[in-house]
């Protein structure tokens, strides 16, 4: 699976509640989630967020409350994957669980900037970082996590199965 987008930079301990915020949790649509994702930290994000966009952040990103609800938010406004140093264990199995891709690639993180443009392999952990011409390397998902990522879900990939 290839994923080209352009970078949205943010740096350690982006919890779920900046994600998205509490006040909007009496809500669990993904495209009324998507329109306030990010807004306590980046008020522009879901006004200018494209689909196949990425997310770079620092150590221990999603850390926070257990909300599915903040991978739903990003993942609905169009971003495609997640490229952090790490992430908290409950937000990574949450955004796995419903699609989205995430790498780790520890400090080499710290190479990518806002604006940068990454294509990404995500069966080969490759992060290629188009505008400097570097490519870092991410553990690659284990296989079973990338079919539930091909097939959108965990839920979608239980459906193909039984069908």
């Amino acid at each position: 699976m290839i994923l080209e987008g352009k970078i949205w930079r943010y740096g350690d301990n982006v919890d779920t509640d900046v994600i998205i915020p509490a006040r909007y949790l009496n809500t669990s649509k993904p495209d009324e989630l998507a329109i306030h994702c990010m807004e306590d930290i980046d008020p522009a994000f879901a006004g200018l967020v494209k689909t196949g966009d990425i997310i770079v952040a620092g150590r221990n990103f999603g850390c926070g409350s257990s909300r599915e609800h903040a991978p739903v938010a990003i993942k609905a406004s169009g971003i495609s994957c997640i490229v952090a140093d790490s992430f908290a264990r409950i937000f990574y199995r949450n955004a796995i669980n419903i699609g989205l891709p995430l790498l780790e690639i520890g400090e080499a993180v710290n190479r990518i900037s806002s604006g940068d443009f990454l294509r990404i392999d995500i069966n080969a952990g490759t992060v290629n970082n188009v505008r400097t011409g570097e490519t870092l390397q991410a553990p690659p998902l284990p296989a079973f996590v990338q079919e539930i990522a091909q097939a959108g879900g965990l839920i979608n990939l239980l459906k193909e199965v039984k069908s």
